[in-house]
């Protein structure tokens, strides 16, 4: 299997000082298809760092996934950062 390909995306943060801060994944990037809830489980790489979660699919379609605070390592709304994600198919 193929690496996921890297791409640089900047953080946003979802209304509000204490809401989560995400990673837009481009459509080129995304999974094909939402599962439930639009969910799809995911391995994700944020600058260097790896862990198993999930992207979203909104409501206009545009993906996104939530990167925790110890991913981000001080990063926050309107930071750049390096992206990969591919769909995790043990927990799909």
């Amino acid at each position: 299997m193929p690496e996921p390909e890297v791409f640089e995306v900047a953080l946003f943060r979802w209304q509000g000082e204490d809401a989560w801060v995400f990673a837009p994944v481009p459509a080129e990037h995304a999974p094909d298809g939402a599962g439930p809830f639009g969910r799809v489980p995911v391995i994700a790489t944020v600058d260097g760092r790896t862990w198993r979660t999930s992207v979203w699919r909104g409501k206009t379609g545009t993906w996104a996934l939530a990167v925790p605070a110890r991913i981000r390592a001080g990063k926050d709304d309107g930071d750049t950062v390096s992206v990969a994600v591919e769909v995790d198919h043990t927990r799909l």
